[in-house]
């Protein structure tokens, strides 16, 4: 399988996608494909490949940002995240963060950084609607501290 990472390629083919050599970036109203976001990062020299999900609308400027830094830091060959808009109906993806790396320690701890930091620090607000209720409430997307267990 030819690496999908060797040659440098940068589209914007539309305010919705970004892509560079090694990063990949989106938001979508689609159902995710998660074969092919592992697609994006699968590399012959990668050692392993990871994939989270959970729900984030979010901006491609501090996606990019956050992929950019997590590609550098970690020595990845890849990075792809890519996050649905809109009602996201209970047991349907709406985030996912995909990485490859040489080594597998390196993967995981890529793409854990990457949904911390991804929900921490990109503008993210999740509607929640109650049984009964109109309206709902508006909550900021972060469940808990980064390296600390969320209980409930």
């Amino acid at each position: 399988m030819p690496d999908s990472f060797s040659k440098k390629t940068q589209s914007a083919t539309s305010p919705t996608e970004f892509q560079e050599d090694g990063v990949f970036v989106a938001l979508t109203h689609d159902t995710l494909d998660a074969v092919a976001i592992m697609n994006k990062v699968r590399s012959p020299k990668a050692g392993a490949i990871v994939l989270f999900a959970a729900y984030a609308p979010l901006a491609i400027r501090t996606m990019t940002k956050i992929a950019r830094e997590i590609k550098e830091k970690h020595g990845l060959n890849g990075v792809a995240m890519i996050h649905r808009l809109g009602v996201v109906p209970i047991a349907e993806e709406s985030i996912l963060i995909a990485v490859s790396s040489p080594h597998r320690q390196a993967a995981w701890r890529a793409g854990e950084e990457a949904l911390e930091l991804t929900k921490e620090k990109v503008e993210v607000w999740k509607l929640e609607e109650f049984g009964g209720e109109e309206g709902g409430v508006w909550r900021a997307n972060r469940d808990g501290q980064a390296g600390v267990k969320i209980s409930g």
